[in-house]
């Protein structure tokens, strides 16, 4: 069903309402973050509608939410939130996205700008040949068949012992990069078959490393513990599971739409196909989406190990990459949250939503408890990108979500539409920005004009409270799958 802008209750600047029976079926609200200019294309497509659907859910918690970046997507919509009641609620796959534990880590280093400026084309070209980019890449990272449940059960810890990676880059992962309710057994061979080669790959679509550096610092005290500085080179890396975790999603989308009517359950789309969290297939998928999202880490990790050594080789021995933090925008978690006064159990479903948990909360770093979660979201390859830490309200009224990112303004068609690969590689050139792709589609998908604008997606998150600007990004050099 279309949505008109007059059928939404206007909160305040940043908030906007969809009463609960604004369409048949809706057991809660849905709450949308966003300012004028930011509703006009959520009104556009289907993505507001995909919340109201969310909302009809059997045993959601609080409202469903769409964040800022909100568009529309499979199921869920892209930047939406919902919490489950872990008695009485479902899990949905359309509720975490076919890129399980897609997320984004952030690395400081020892370099100024100026140290990187003459080396940068080199650096960027010697990146690209070290990890592999596009659809059909391959990594570099050996993994038998029995390693691979090893990696799949143990996260990025295995990646670490094997060599690839630091044992500090544990204490600064979401969960020490990895879920303990993994079960291999539960990943389904066809799945095992597609990812065991991509360990280390960037894979492709929306995902890159950047060479940024830091523009403007916001707030100092956050950004000193973070360990960012003024004109200082960092790195983004944005990448999930691959082929793995979209086979899990695949595999269990299947499952669910058949388990639905065997527990009584329908649903207004069904690509939101779900089950009771008490029933053995939510058991079996939070299991294989636990070990898809610790391949997820695993992968991350070993980009890091050669994202090392490229910066190692280019510039010097001397240089070092240390771990800020390293979170997921995909997944489905078990989380105890405060819901109307009392400490409740529930499901936290974040599609192309990341985490933003204030200080004092769980499963934070013992470096950043006193201060809040860093809080990483990328803008598009010719804009920036923001750092910032969790607040309050997220912890109020999101179950701790904020955003993942600019959102997509137009589709992947629309942006390749007239426009010639090498035209727009020359325009981010001209701005200082050297970009290699796998693929010249791929790159074209991505260009900026195809995101919102990361600015004022990060002034309703920050003015809304839900998290706080730390520092923001510039890009020098993009490796785009």
């Amino acid at each position: 069903m279309a949505i008109e802008k007059s059928q939404l209750r206007k909160l305040d600047e940043y908030r906007w309402l969809v009463p609960r029976g604004t369409k048949p079926g809706m057991r809660t609200d849905a709450l949308i973050y966003a300012d004028e200019r930011l509703l006009e294309p959520m009104l556009a497509d289907l993505s507001i509608e995909q919340a109201m659907n969310v909302a009809c859910l059997p045993g959601i918690v609080g409202r469903s939410m769409g964040m800022p970046d909100m568009h529309e997507g499979y199921g869920f919509p892209i930047g939406g939130v919902a919490a489950m009641d872990c008695e009485q609620g479902v899990v949905s796959p359309g509720g975490v996205g076919f890129d399980i534990n897609c997320g984004v880590r952030l690395l400081t280093t020892s370099l100024q700008k100026e140290e990187v400026t003459s080396r940068l084309r080199h650096l960027v070209d010697r990146l690209f040949l070290e990890i592999p980019s596009g659809s059909g890449s391959e990594g570099q990272v050996p993994c038998s068949v029995p390693e691979l449940d090893e990696v799949l059960e143990r996260g990025a810890a295995w990646t670490v012992e094997h060599g690839y990676g630091e044992p500090e880059d544990l204490e600064f992962c979401e969960a020490s990069g990895a879920m303990r309710e993994a079960d291999p057994e539960k990943v389904s061979r066809h799945a095992k078959q597609r990812g065991r080669p991509q360990l280390g790959t960037l894979g492709s679509g929306n995902h890159f490393l950047e060479i940024d550096y830091v523009e403007k610092i916001f707030e100092p005290r956050a950004a000193e513990r973070f360990g960012l500085r003024l004109n200082e080179i960092v790195i983004l890396i944005h990448c999930g599971s691959r082929g793995l975790g979209h086979q899990v999603c695949t595999d269990f989308v299947k499952v669910m739409g058949e388990a639905m009517p065997r527990h009584g359950i329908s649903v207004p789309d069904r690509q939101l196909a779900c089950v009771p969290l008490h029933s053995p297939e939510a058991k079996d998928y939070l299991a294989a989406m636990a070990g898809a999202a610790n391949f997820g880490w695993a992968n991350r990790q070993a980009i890091t190990h050669f994202t090392r050594k490229a910066f190692r080789d280019v510039l010097g021995q001397t240089v070092r990459l240390h771990m800020v933090y390293d979170v997921a925008h995909n997944m489905a978690k078990r989380e105890r949250h405060w819901f109307e006064g009392k400490e409740c159990d529930v499901l936290v479903h974040r599609k192309g939503a990341t985490r933003s948990f204030a200080a004092d909360a769980p499963d934070l770093p013992a470096a950043y408890c006193d201060i809040g979660q860093p809080v990483l979201i990328p803008g598009s390859m010719g804009t920036a990108s923001y750092v910032l830490v969790g607040a309050p309200g997220a912890m109020n009224e999101t179950f701790g979500s904020v955003c993942h990112g600019a959102g997509r303004a137009m589709s992947r068609t629309a942006a390749k539409k007239g426009r010639h690969a090498k035209t727009e590689m020359q325009k981010l050139e001209d701005q200082g920005i050297i970009v290699r792709a796998g693929s010249r589609a791929g790159m074209l998908e991505e260009i900026p004009e195809a995101y919102k604008d990361i600015d004022a997606v990060i002034e309703v998150v920050h003015n809304a409270g839900l998290a706080r600007k730390v520092a923001r990004l510039r890009p020098m050099g993009v490796i785009k799958g």
